[in-house]
């Protein structure tokens, strides 16, 4: 079986995903909400295609009435998820994306019992958010079995699509996001800040509410989660102001002019910058006692990462390798997951 459904296919990633599954043998039906948009993708690449929205619950059934897989690639999600894994549930069907939104991340691991009885997978977050992070966790828990912190750090060495941006804009004024005892707790944006060495000398990050402050907790059980992001300094001044301009940002008609800017931006990063980038993990447990353990992982840039990790993932349910109920990459495929792409390297530091 080779055919899966490819919601947001017309997006930037969304067309990265179709090229590479064809490139793989998969024929993927394209979806989304234009058909001008996807129509001359399925035609360049002989795919079939479909388009519907999400509030047509009728429409939804309908596309995914004879498909095994969806794999969600059309942000924001926490606009999108929620209608396809509702028809997913119905439909029996396996629900894949390529989600970083916490809150999307959480309410999807509700439906696990749901997902489970109708033995369909719920695996969100198959791309750069979250898959290389989730399996340095969950190499890190293998190395300090009673670790109850666990954290995690990336550097991005590349450029963001539009979709990416305007989720980041969606999400001003909403702070941060730790797990302090398990239990998910709002932070300041930028709440701390500490220097991380990615292997090219010691950097500045800060936190932020990266997927793994929920997913990590499922993989791992640590109790205890931060997330941080180096950034430049212009960026992280801007990421406090936040704190105190959280309002005015969310103002609808604020986020509808930085969205327009957006637009007027190329989709994403080129062929040949996504080459020249890179992402670089960092991770570092510890236990009650002061043990810690350190690993990091380099990888090729995030977009090229998500296409590559994506199709992969969809490969795997088609061939029968899931696990019902709600999943995490780690959870179903191992920690060493990630090894299996190519220019992955992973270093234990200490």
């Amino acid at each position: 079986m080779s055919s899966f459904l490819l919601y947001g296919a017309n997006g930037y990633t969304g067309e990265l995903i179709a090229r590479l599954a064809v490139q793989k043998g998969l024929t993927p039906i394209l979806a989304g909400r234009n058909p001008q948009k996807i129509a001359p993708l399925a035609t360049e690449l002989g795919l079939e295609y479909c388009t519907f929205t999400l509030e047509d619950t009728a429409a939804v059934d309908e596309a995914l009435a004879d498909v095994p897989v969806v794999l969600n690639c059309a942000g924001p999600f926490s606009q999108t998820a929620k209608p396809l894994v509702a028809g997913c549930l119905r439909k029996k069907t396996h629900y894949l994306d390529i989600t970083g939104e916490v809150a999307v991340f959480e309410a999807i691991a509700s439906q696990t019992s749901l997902a489970q009885t109708a033995e369909v997978m719920l695996l969100p977050g198959v791309g750069f958010d979250v898959v290389p992070s989730d399996c340095l966790a969950a190499h890190l828990k293998t190395r300090l079995p009673n670790a109850t912190q666990l954290t995690l750090a990336f550097q991005a060495l590349g450029k963001i699509s539009r979709g990416t941006a305007i989720t980041m804009v969606e999400a001003q004024g909403k702070g941060g996001l730790v797990r302090r005892n398990g239990v998910l707790t709002f932070v300041p944006a930028a709440w701390k800040t500490r220097t991380i060495d990615f292997g090219n000398g010691a950097v500045t990050a800060v936190t932020i509410p990266w997927g793994d402050v929920s997913t990590a907790f499922y993989s791992t059980g640590i109790p205890n989660i931060e997330v941080y992001a180096a950034f430049p300094t212009p960026v992280r001044i801007g990421m406090v102001a936040t704190r105190y301009l959280g309002g005015l940002l969310s103002l609808p008609p604020v986020q509808n002019l930085q969205k327009r800017l957006i637009q007027n931006q190329l989709p994403g990063p080129s062929e040949i910058e996504r080459t020249q980038g890179a992402s670089i993990l960092w991770g570092e447990v510890t236990d009650d006692a002061g043990k810690t353990a350190t690993s990091r992982l380099q990888c090729p840039e995030g977009y090229t990462l998500t296409t590559v990790t994506a199709v992969e993932v969809v490969s795997r349910v088609l061939a029968g390798r899931f696990h019902p109920g709600f999943q995490t990459p780690s959870l179903v495929y191992g920690a060493d997951f990630i090894l299996d792409f190519d220019g992955v390297v992973r270093e234990d530091l200490n």
